[in-house]
């Protein structure tokens, strides 16, 4: 089966509205977990973790296919985001701008500390792009503005110089552009089920550092018509991240569809398409919880790999609401955002 595009679903709008590049290989692959139940619902697996060259940042290559063409359609010179030490999304923003012919510049803030993150803080130094430390998400505003000027570039064009600043996203690439391309996995999932792949899930459990995937993966749902809905566990307290502010994004990314060309027609994008849980944060982002902990065992016993800052808490939010019912007959699916850990 072919990826689905979004050009594709929407032949109404221009290339060179909407730019894309291709990143990835899709489609991310779909499978049954043998043995595993969440109450009475079959588990099921999307392992977005295996889209992308080299797996850098898992789902996050998704997004880069449309933020790094929009920078260039801007006519920016480098691209500037956020994360935190052991950022996936920023180092998968370094390496793939460069493969762009763009520079990248990204602020970052602490976190726990393990030899994952201290390798991936490593690998993102090593990596070509501008690392600031800017260890706060209070000193990370503050500097802000003197970041973009540090890396606003002069242009020559038609005989003058412009000034043509970075362009800048936030930490996950969740704005509606990065949004983009998590919709596209969502479309993705809904061709999956119409090709008796899987069956239509009840519920699409899914790790929300930024929001990105959570409001694009509800908003893909509405434009496939699936009813399938969105188990979204919170693991990052330093952003807002509730109902209002997930489907708030998701129609913001749909009326950058419309402001682009595409004829969307009516959505269903109200409350009950998204439901968000808190109960598996734990002391903050980054830090590990016993339940996540035992979910990484239980995950690793069915071939599926999960880290201690996203998908682990994912897991174990899913076998807590299993053992509530409240997934019903199911299925459920688990999105498995996660990157490899070499």
């Amino acid at each position: 089966m072919t990826r689905v595009h979004l050009h594709e679903r929407f032949p109404e709008i221009s290339p060179s509205a909407l730019p894309h590049v291709r990143l990835g290989t899709a489609p991310s692959p779909v499978r049954r977990i043998e043995g595993l139940t969440a109450g009475g619902a079959d588990v099921w697996v999307k392992d977005e973790g295996a889209y992308g060259d080299g797996g850098w940042g898992g789902n996050k290559v998704r997004k880069l296919e449309w933020l790094l063409p929009e920078a260039q359609r801007r006519g920016a010179r480098t691209v500037m985001t956020f994360g935190a030490l052991g950022t996936n999304h920023g180092l998968a923003t370094a390496l793939y701008a460069r493969d762009q012919g763009l520079d990248a510049a990204v602020a970052v803030v602490d976190q726990p500390l393990d030899e994952h993150v201290e390798r991936q803080f490593a690998r993102l130094c090593a990596s070509g792009a501008t690392v600031h430390r800017t260890r706060t998400k209070a000193r990370t505003v503050v500097a802000a503005p003197g970041l973009v000027l540090q890396h606003t570039s002069l242009v020559p064009r038609r005989g003058v110089r412009a000034i043509v600043p970075p362009y800048v996203f936030p930490a996950g690439g969740s704005n509606p552009v990065g949004v983009l391309g998590t919709v596209e996995a969502a479309l993705e999932l809904a061709a999956q089920v119409r090709a008796g792949e899987l069956p239509e899930p009840s519920h699409v459990v899914l790790a929300v550092g930024t929001g990105g995937t959570a409001a694009g993966f509800a908003l893909g749902f509405a434009l496939a018509g699936l009813r399938t809905r969105v188990h979204a566990v919170i693991v990052n307290d330093t952003l807002r991240l509730d109902e209002r502010q997930m489907l708030g994004l998701a129609r913001r990314t749909a009326a950058l569809l419309r402001r682009r060309g595409a004829d969307l027609g009516p959505l269903l994008l109200g409350p009950g398409v998204l439901g968000v849980d808190t109960a598996e944060l734990g002391p903050g982002y980054g830090y590990p919880t016993q339940a996540c902990t035992d979910a990484i065992a239980v995950g690793s016993e069915h071939g599926v790999h999960l880290d201690p800052v996203y998908t682990g808490k994912a897991m174990a939010a899913l076998r807590s609401a299993g053992r509530t019912g409240r997934y019903g007959a199911g299925p459920v699916l688990l999105l498995q955002t996660h990157g490899p850990r070499p």
